[in-house]
């Protein structure tokens, strides 16, 4: 292992985040969709040709895949795993206590940091206290990383959870959380139970953004009673 190249090719690989304009584009795409480079470029605050310029750095690099229909051009995250290495990025970096401009800005604030997607599993304050309630009922096991026990297992069989498999993700990991600063579910396990809850009208996606909005049937997820009455009083 030659760790004079290793280091080489990491610093390459970070430099293409170290630009606040591909940042923000790659926080975006954190939605799991698939964008235009004219949506990104009016996101960002650019012209189209530069945001086209960083956009190829992107998709070089293997942080964005693209998608061609017909004459547009769509971006998006290059996968889950790099998905949650940005939201643990994100989480890392110091954080400005900003205040709301405005009643509309604080909502959407807190409607953010209380429940919405990373892209493909759940975040915020409903992510990592359904991970604390699954760990509480033996469904999760910490003890060498984290895993998926027997019961957890038994406990998604029971509600009907199916979990696709996919080359190269692991059932479980965990994603720091960027509001939260604490662990949340991701993995091809996290992915299908907030896929479920959103077939089930769990939870529903708030136009515009990450954010969710909840439901009672929540608690089917196994959330205490006294969190799911916090996420509702706040919806």
């Amino acid at each position: 292992m030659n760790t004079s190249t290793e280091g080489q090719e990491l610093a390459a690989w970070a430099k293409m985040l170290a630009d606040s304009t591909r940042a923000t584009v790659c926080l975006a795409l954190l939605d799991e969709r698939a964008w235009t480079a004219t949506e990104l470029a009016k996101l960002a605050g650019v012209s189209r040709p530069t945001i086209s310029e960083h956009l190829n750095v992107l998709v070089d690099g293997g942080l964005l895949s693209e998608v061609r229909q017909g004459r547009h051009r769509y971006v998006k995250l290059a996968g889950p795993e790099t998905a949650e290495l940005l939201e643990g990025l994100a989480a890392l970096a110091p954080r400005r206590t900003e205040q709301a401009m405005s009643l509309s800005a604080a909502s959407k604030r807190d409607a953010f940091a209380r429940a919405r997607t990373c892209y493909d599993h759940f975040a915020g304050r409903l992510g990592v206290a359904l991970t604390d309630a699954m760990t509480e009922r033996g469904l999760l096991d910490w003890s060498e990383g984290v895993a998926l026990t027997t019961e957890g297992n038994a406990w998604l069989a029971e509600l009907g959870i199916v979990v696709e498999p996919r080359r190269g993700r692991p059932a479980v990991r965990s994603c720091l959380d960027v509001t939260e600063r604490r662990p949340h579910l991701a993995g091809a396990v996290g992915a299908a139970m907030c896929a479920h809850a959103l077939r089930q009208g769990w939870v529903t996606r708030i136009p515009g953004g990450r954010a969710l909005k909840v439901t009672g049937s929540v608690e089917t997820l196994g959330l205490p009673v006294s969190v799911v009455r916090e996420l509702l009083t706040r919806s």
